[in-house]
């Protein structure tokens, strides 16, 4: 498997969308696509391509994945048409580009792919991962979450599928709720002292502001 190799092969420079982020997506979005009627193989193979561009450029979006996204879609066989659908849905499910109206399949992906970030353990085991894969600092990270996400979880459509909702909602409101607080810690000149403090260290990676 194409994806599951280069995620080997780039562990070091994927520390939180590696193979755990990819197979557990994957898993995610096969179950949404077989509940809301989407293409199962057409989803599951976007869900294995969906952060290829964390691998052409850090800190970037799903559609600068495009080319090596295809170029992996070609090499396993998939034909152009098939392959230009497949990163249509990448690209349609992303959380900063998506919408009330999205197609099934990329409800399923993007269903999957917020789970992952809604998931309690993420922010507990997997944020400093993300921050030392993107080389971005603390509210940065804070300003991305609450920015792309709050709107789309006020306006009701951070979960497509009613059972995720009915199951995951409570999940994604505290992650949220947490990330706020963070951000609004980020401005107490003391929690930012203490954070440069640690960072000096080496207790954590980055510092919490740009110019910290």
């Amino acid at each position: 498997m194409q994806v599951r190799r280069l995620c080997a092969r780039y562990a070091q420079r994927l520390p939180f969308h590696g193979w755990h982020h990819v197979s557990f997506v994957r898993a995610k979005a096969v179950h949404f696509a077989r509940a809301n009627g989407a293409e199962v193989s057409v989803v599951e193979t976007a869900a294995l391509v969906h952060d290829v561009n964390y691998l052409v450029r850090r800190n970037s979006a799903a559609s600068a994945g495009e080319r090596l996204r295809l170029d992996v879609l070609a090499r396993a066989g998939i034909g152009p048409a098939t392959a230009r659908w497949i990163d249509d849905i990448v690209i349609e499910a992303e959380m900063a580009n998506r919408g009330p109206r999205i197609s099934v399949e990329a409800q399923a992906l993007s269903d999957a792919d917020t789970l992952f970030k809604a998931l309690p353990v993420t922010p507990v085991m997997l944020s400093h991962r993300y921050l030392q894969e993107n080389g971005i600092t603390l509210r940065e990270l804070a300003d991305k979450i609450v920015g792309e996400q709050q709107s789309v979880h006020d306006d009701g459509y951070y979960f497509y599928n009613p059972d995720a909702a009915a199951a995951y909602s409570r999940w994604a409101a505290t992650n949220l709720m947490l990330w706020q607080h963070i951000r609004e810690s980020l401005d107490d000149h003391d929690v930012a002292d203490l954070l440069d403090a640690l960072t000096a260290l080496g207790i954590i990676g980055l510092p919490a502001t740009p110019g910290s």
